[in-house]
């Protein structure tokens, strides 16, 4: 993917810091790494919105000291089922215009969140454990969700969030492109930013003690395995940002309440735009679940 002069600037700036506080200390070269880690690029320019935005209503939540704010889209219907779309890192919920006119089309309740330090979302960090209390967060002052839809990073969000969920199996979670394996992203960042090896297992010793848990605990396939929701999990096999690699040896296992969609030329961000794609969701979405769960 490339990347724009402000990120290139960006990523010039924490390689010459990280690189500099690591020659004294590997502790704190793994905490400044970190907080490259969690900070989205942003976007100079104010994107257009949507007509469908025009029509939602206005809605937030208090995440960790923070607002975030989202839209809200009523149904006609009295008990119309609530689904949940969250972008990806560095993304906005405006990226999902078609998706939140499909499924109002079709009688659905949306909800669609800007994450912490995304669009109109207060916050500067966005990690996979601030993203996941967002999208419980949201759950219990809109929920109960009947699916979420979520791309990238918040795929991995999403999984966390649905894990600790009552009634999944009453549940559908949509995955497009998921951050399979976070031990891959952190691979990603030091092959981007070179490092000492002390510096690296620092950053794991930081990770594993701000989370309490092991950075495979991270990972969107530790949680299908045992999650009892019905999954929709959509890849292309050229994904150059959450790649194929980690999803290929799914394939050949049998994960029960997961299913999945593989595609070829799209990439990372083609994938959730095409029409087919959509439609593909649209249908699981739409068909019958383990349970009436309203």
């Amino acid at each position: 993917m490339k990347m724009k002069l402000s990120q290139r600037l960006m990523l010039k700036y924490y390689k010459a810091k990280i690189r500099t506080i690591g020659m004294v200390s590997a502790e704190k070269a793994a905490a400044e790494a970190f907080d490259l880690f969690s900070t989205p690029f942003k976007s100079k320019k104010n994107p257009k919105i949507p007509p469908i935005f025009h029509q939602s209503l206005p809605a937030s939540v208090e995440v960790r000291g923070i607002t975030v704010r989202g839209f809200h889209w009523k149904s006609e219907l009295a008990q119309a089922r609530k689904v949940l779309i969250v972008h990806g890192f560095s993304s906005y919920s405006y990226k999902f215009e078609q998706y939140i006119v499909s499924l109002k089309k079709e009688g659905f309740e949306v909800l669609a969140f800007d994450a912490p330090g995304h669009g109109i979302s207060d916050g500067k960090r966005i990690n996979a454990l601030i993203y996941r209390d967002t999208i419980l967060a949201i759950e219990a002052q809109f929920g109960p969700l009947y699916g979420i839809i979520a791309h990238s990073m918040g795929g991995l969000a999403a999984s966390l969030a649905m894990e600790s969920m009552s009634n999944t199996k009453e549940r559908k979670l949509v995955l497009i492109a998921p951050a399979t394996e976070t031990k891959r992203a952190i691979e990603n960042l030091f092959t981007q930013i070179p490092v000492k090896p002390a510096v690296k297992q620092a950053f794991d010793q930081y990770v594993t003690a701000l989370a309490g848990k092991p950075i495979s605990y991270f990972s969107v396939a530790r949680v299908v395995r045992t999650l009892d929701a019905r999954v929709l999990w959509i890849h292309d096999e050229t994904d150059a940002i959450c790649t194929f690699e980690d999803v290929a040896p799914l394939l050949s296992e049998t994960i029960p309440s997961t299913e999945f969609f593989i595609t070829k030329g799209l990439g990372h961000n083609q994938v959730y735009k095409e029409a087919s794609t959509r439609d593909r969701i649209l249908h699981f979405i739409q068909s019958p679940s383990e349970g009436d769960f309203l």
